[in-house]
């Protein structure tokens, strides 16, 4: 581990809350998905359908969007199987910390690379198309991200500062690439034409979609490791 990484996650446990309530509410806030993807998802929901001009450029923006989001987590992932295994600070005994993260030991997440955090890549891709479709409302997203999904996860030891860091800059740029007028006309042009003359199929598959997204694919994931067991 880096002087920074060891230096953040040193204030952060010698500055942890006292409070056993305090700490339980961030072990939540970062556990439940009605504080990540149910908070921001929604926005977008919101942006599709609100009256204004530029209506086609919005909505092929927040298709982008989408997009980016699940190029995001679906590199996360890859580059977490792929990079060599770091393991998360909660179980790494070198460091002699200990974290407020009562209840969060999962077996998925103890043997799940700590590099990069897909929760950064994709909420903060996800908060970036926020941000550049309406600058008051992505810096809120921006913000909300940065304190209610990233941060718990660095103060519960679920991730290094650098895992969180890196996760956040490669969403960002995949997003500001797939926004780009390029990129967006090519990719969401004709999806939107589809969505246009196919609203009921193109609705269903939407809100399916999002669902996925709040939940990261957790309950398709489990359902493949369980089949995979069954084999």
């Amino acid at each position: 581990m880096n002087s920074f990484d060891t230096a953040v996650q040193i204030f952060l446990t010698h500055n942890a809350f006292r409070s056993a309530a305090m700490n339980h509410a961030i072990r939540v806030i970062a556990g439940q998905v009605i504080f990540k993807g149910l908070v921001l998802i929604p926005v977008l929901w919101w942006m599709w359908f609100e009256p204004g001009p530029r209506g086609e450029w919005k909505r092929e923006m927040i298709i982008a969007t989408v997009a980016s989001g699940l190029l995001s987590l679906a590199s996360g992932r890859l580059l977490a199987c792929c990079l060599p295994f770091r393991e998360r600070p909660l179980y790494n005994p070198e460091l002699h910390l200990s974290f407020p993260s009562v209840g969060l030991q999962d077996a998925v997440v103890r043997t799940w690379s700590s590099f990069p955090s897909d929760h950064a890549m994709l909420w903060m891709s996800v908060a970036t198309g926020i941000f550049l479709i309406s600058r008051r409302v992505g810096a809120l997203a921006l913000l909300y991200t940065g304190i209610f999904i990233c941060l718990p996860r660095v103060y519960l030891g679920l991730h290094y500062p650098t895992d969180v860091l890196a996760g956040a800059a490669i969403g960002v740029a995949i997003t500001c690439i797939a926004t780009r007028n390029f990129v967006r006309t090519r990719l969401a042009g004709p999806i939107l034409r589809w969505m246009n003359g196919h609203p009921g199929p193109a609705y269903m598959l939407a809100f399916l979609l999002s669902f996925q997204l709040v939940t990261q694919f957790d309950e398709l994931l489990l359902l493949f490791r369980v089949g995979l067991k069954a084999l």
